[in-house]
């Protein structure tokens, strides 16, 4: 048994965080630790001067034009729901696919359960993409938004959302797309994408803390505030302040997770995003390959890799996907993802909603050994099977 841990479940979230990460925020917050956005003191001030820097940062990132229409949630999931309820009426109808996440799913499905929306779901073709083609046929008069998942969780495929955006903005139909499994692997220029608003976390491929995570909004739409309270701006008034970004963040923000944010921006930033990607594929493509071996395996949607992030799912035959995890785990110490992967379309189409598949998710501190050792532990899998 390998005593030393190998992390493959960063689709999940990242680990480790990098030292610098860390070291940031705990300096900061030992330093300037005060409520932002609260006082005019001196480390107030200072606090807000690097909550808007972060704001300045992911704005560069994401291409968006205003760093004030960044607004900081808990997460992608707290994200796509203030976007929803900030958009969405009764009467709408909501455009969205097979493989999101049940970030995306869950809610759609809450709005249209009570009656208020209608929704279609767009299937995936064999090798695990949308066809704009299909969403343009979905297009109704009533269509209110387009919600597209840049990256498949599952699959690893990443969608053709330029594409689709060029077909969203023909028609004057915002396009939201989850950039959970995208933001910090992959460039996203929601301007030339003309994608009107992306939700992303800050605790993946940012190698941010958990807690972290945000909307970025273009400024041709309006999302209305969904919850209300303290903002720090227009305190004598009982009406909420309309002004962005304190719209859509009533309360204390997360200092420390900004914090955290901004500086794993500042290291991939740092590594350079086309030679994460690269190292990160390089690993896949030596995981892919090194399965495709095994007769005992199956692999989803990984032919090509050309349009994709580093995930891959796979199965055992006759091992059920738990018994796989639990052996990888306590025989091998590698640590994968098994289930559903809060994606149960995805896997409804695949045939496998019974028991879900085995994910290998790969990140910038994974090495040749690591897969190495992944590769020989799948293959033992053939006395089990």
């Amino acid at each position: 048994m390998n005593d030393r841990l190998i992390y493959l479940d960063n689709a999940a979230t990242t680990f480790p965080k990098p030292r610098e990460v860390l070291d940031k925020m705990l300096e900061t917050y030992i330093r300037v630790g005060v409520s932002p956005g609260r006082g005019s003191y001196d480390l107030a001030m200072q606090v807000e001067d690097i909550v808007g820097e972060a704001r300045k940062k992911l704005a560069r990132f994401f291409g968006a034009p205003d760093p004030n229409r960044v607004v900081f949630t808990a997460n992608a999931t707290d994200a796509l729901n203030l976007a929803f309820s900030g958009l969405l009426q009764p009467g709408d109808h909501v455009i969205t696919t097979r493989l999101e996440h049940n970030s995306v799913l869950r809610p759609l499905h809450h709005f249209q359960e009570r009656g208020w929306i209608t929704c279609d779901h767009v299937p995936f073709d064999c090798k695990g993409f949308v066809d704009p083609n299909e969403i343009l046929l979905c297009i109704k008069p009533n269509t209110r938004i387009v919600v597209v998942t840049h990256a498949s969780n599952v699959l690893g495929t990443v969608q053709p959302v330029e594409e689709i955006g060029r077909l969203c903005a023909g028609r004057g139909i915002p396009l939201i797309i989850d950039a959970s499994q995208s933001a910090g692997k992959i460039p996203i220029d929601m301007t030339a994408l003309q994608v009107s608003a992306v939700a992303f976390t800050g605790h993946k491929a940012f190698y941010g803390p958990t807690g972290t995570g945000g909307l970025v909004i273009h400024p041709d739409l309006d999302i209305k505030a969904s919850r209300f309270g303290g903002t720090g701006v227009d305190s004598k008034s009982l009406v909420h302040t309309s002004s962005y970004p304190h719209r859509l963040e009533p309360g204390t923000i997360n200092l420390m997770g900004i914090i955290g944010l901004s500086a794993g921006i500042d290291f991939i930033t740092q590594k350079g995003l086309a030679a994460i990607h690269r190292q990160e594929m390089t690993l896949l493509r030596q995981l892919r390959d090194g399965l495709s071996d095994l007769k005992h395996v199956d692999i989803y949607c990984a032919d090509d890799l050309s349009n994709h992030v580093a995930v891959l799912s796979t199965n055992v035959n006759g091992v059920n996907p738990a018994d796989v995890g639990d052996i990888l785990d306590g025989d091998y110490h590698i640590a994968v993802r098994v289930g559903l992967h809060c994606a149960p379309l995805v896997h409804h189409d695949l045939g496998t909603i019974n028991g879900g598949s085995v994910r290998f998710s790969l990140g910038i501190f994974n090495t040749q050994e690591d897969i190495d050792q992944a590769i020989k532990a799948m293959a033992s899998m053939r006395s089990r099977s």
